[in-house]
């Protein structure tokens, strides 16, 4: 039987999200499609895949890509679909640990492609939050104040997610340095 859960993650707490993934296949509920904020599950074995997500460097239509992804499905894994850039995958517990990540090195640069996609995104909303809070200061009001309000939340949500990408860079940095 099929299950669809609608679901919001934030893009910086992808582990929560792969963690919620690992939780639904212990229960016997594995993931076998994905959209926005959209799970479809199907129900199988107890515990039968592990799961991983990674932002790819592409969109997973380009070549660079489709070759990633069949370099993985050659090691065991299964890619099960994207949104957008993120990519799905899951493995078979039986057949070993599942890590996307060799080394510190890789997920440093995932962090980073992580970190970057936010600073886009808060770019995008840089111009309208500074006119709601000129607006706020000058106590003037306009005709797209709402959406100034909303964009003003939404950059200083964005500025809190690249605080924690940038936190987890620093610590895997650390972790370099002591370790070599």
């Amino acid at each position: 039987m099929r299950y669809t859960v609608h679901k919001w993650f934030w893009v910086w707490d992808f582990e929560k999200e792969e963690n919620w993934l690992n939780e639904m296949s212990v229960k016997g509920l594995q993931l076998v499609a994905v959209g926005f904020c959209k799970y479809v599950f199907e129900e199988t074995i107890e515990g039968e895949y592990a799961y991983k997500l990674e932002l790819l460097e592409n969109v997973p239509s380009n070549a660079e890509s489709i070759s990633y992804i069949s370099f993985l499905e050659e090691t065991g894994v299964e890619y099960i679909g994207s949104l957008m850039r993120w990519a799905y995958f899951r493995k078979k517990v039986a057949y070993g640990d599942f890590e996307i990540y060799s080394d510190i090195d890789s997920k440093i640069k995932h962090y980073k492609r992580i970190r970057f996609l936010i600073l886009a995104v808060t770019s995008m909303n840089v111009v309208p939050a500074f006119s709601y809070l000129y607006n706020y200061i000058e106590k003037r009001h306009s005709v797209n104040f709402d959406f100034k309000i909303f964009s003003f939340l939404i950059t200083l949500l964005l500025g809190f997610g690249i605080l924690k990408v940038s936190k987890k860079i620093s610590k895997l940095k650390k972790e370099k340095a002591i370790r070599e």
